[in-house]
């Protein structure tokens, strides 16, 4: 598969691997994002690039000696007591700087706890001659290692990325898709690379599902425990409140309920969660974020909500090989399960942007109760609603993800809705349409997947 984006990850990593004075580089993220790709590709022959694993301190030491002495002759032929000896031990093979990478750093950490302080010394004594990149899939270990002020390497990284996954134009590339296939495969793979080489060596997306997902030998049918494995304790809690939340369990009170316990025992792994980017806390535009009471908590990622969509319910069914039952599901909440994706997908191509020559921060959903009049309250949601920049205008909007709309009734019913919020009378307000297909009786404001792809193209103009 051809590689894509990650122009400003690799930008960053050359010039910090390039500057005058040997750097420490911090590297992490979930696992599949495509970490060790991108610093393989930086990397030249004259650097030393290694992979742990889980074996003890002293076989690691003769692993990474084999791999230094690929480009070091010899470097294997000593043996070396500790990390220190070994790292100092490269001091004296060139004059020339290079880097060593030393990729998922944090299973050297669970066998030798003393290698941070190890690499603190050298690094504040000035003694390494070159460039150390630390690589992990565990974003709490790697977060603490570098950004908790407590740790030996807190204040000493010169570069500190987190890699995030890949924007949704990308897809459409990588996979040489239309814009309605591509918002289609990315509800399901989202912005994971490795996910989007294992959808490219099968005929379809179908047939993609059947086998790396709904089957009990795909490569995927146990992803999230893999991926809970780098950074969560309780795995139990955690798929159980992932399940729930999947299923549409959305309020704090709900998961309790259903998890029958406390809300208060459930706000901490909620938060570390979201915090991993695996859940998200959904709240009204305009409405503090602190705001409990209104918050609705969300699956972040696409894969891991379409896993806990579709896989989870029907694991008996896959594991006996009934087909039958989860095609029916399929069939019927593949269109809402989209049309779910494409909100957000929509919201974040609002987020920041120029539409249709205004520029908007952050959008956000919209739901509440209104009075009307003398008639009764009435609830209310936008799928979108942005401020301008300029607070003049606030933008609302509708997302659709079914084949034909009536195209002037949608911005009708807009418009109506928009006139019940007391906080609307203040702006202009203007009425938007993101739908799957053109609308019969079009108002001039709808914004099709091609459009929704070229937004985003508009804010990062990196894609090739």
């Amino acid at each position: 598969m051809k590689f894509v984006d990650r122009i400003d990850e690799a930008a960053r990593l050359k010039d910090a691997l390039a500057g005058e004075k040997s750097s420490l580089v911090v590297l992490y993220g979930r696992r599949r994002l495509g970490k060790s790709t991108l610093v393989k590709r930086v990397l030249s022959d004259k650097d030393v690039y290694f992979l742990a694993d889980r074996s003890e301190c002293q076989h690691q030491r003769v692993l990474l000696a084999k791999m230094i002495a690929q480009v070091f002759p010899d470097f294997d032929k000593l043996s070396y007591p500790d990390w220190e000896s070994m790292l100092l031990a490269l001091n004296y093979r060139t004059d020339k700087r290079f880097t060593l990478c030393l990729d998922e750093f944090p299973y050297l950490v669970e066998q030798a706890p003393e290698l941070p302080s190890v690499l603190q010394k050298l690094v504040d004594e000035k003694q390494l001659k070159y460039n150390l990149v630390l690589c992990g899939s565990s974003q709490n270990m790697m977060y603490g290692l570098s950004l908790d002020s407590t740790a030996p390497l807190y204040g000493r990284a010169d570069e500190i990325m987190r890699l995030a996954p890949i924007r949704l134009p990308y897809i459409q590339e990588a996979l040489r898709l239309d814009a309605m296939d591509a918002i289609e495969e990315y509800a399901v793979w989202g912005g994971v690379p490795r996910y989007w080489e294992l959808r490219e060596n099968r005929d379809s997306l179908h047939d993609a599902l059947w086998h790396h997902i709904l089957s009990v030998n795909g490569a995927l049918y146990e992803e999230p425990v893999k991926l809970f494995q780098d950074d969560v304790k309780d795995m139990v809690k955690t798929s159980t409140i992932m399940s729930y939340v999947g299923v549409g369990a959305n309020r704090l009170s709900e998961i309790a309920a259903r998890c029958n316990e406390p809300a208060t025992n459930l706000s901490r792994p909620l938060q570390k969660l979201v915090e991993l980017g695996f859940l998200e806390k959904d709240v009204p535009f305009g409405v503090d974020e602190k705001n409990a009471k209104k918050s609705l908590y969300k699956i972040a990622d696409p894969f891991m909500a379409f896993y806990y969509r579709f896989v989870v319910p029907n694991r008996s069914f896959i594991e006996l090989g009934r087909r039958l039952p989860i095609e029916q599901a399929l069939h019927a909440q593949w269109t809402g399960y989209v049309g779910m994706q494409w909100e957000k997908l929509c919201r974040d191509a609002v987020t920041g942007n120029l539409v249709h020559g205004v520029l908007y921060g952050k959008a956000k959903r919209w739901w509440g109760v209104v009075r009307n009049g003398k008639k009764e309250p009435e609830q209310v949601e936008f799928d979108v609603m942005a401020e301008s920049l300029d607070k003049k205008c606030l933008l609302v909007g509708e997302c659709k993800w079914t084949t034909r709309e009536n195209g002037k009734q949608l911005t009708a019913e807009l418009l109506r809705k928009a006139n019940l919020l007391p906080f609307a009378k203040n702006y202009a307000i203007v009425p938007v349409l993101f739908l799957k297909n053109a609308p019969e009786e079009d108002a001039g404001n709808a914004l099709l997947p091609e459009n929704v792809l070229e937004l985003m193209r508009q804010m990062d103009n990196k894609v090739e």
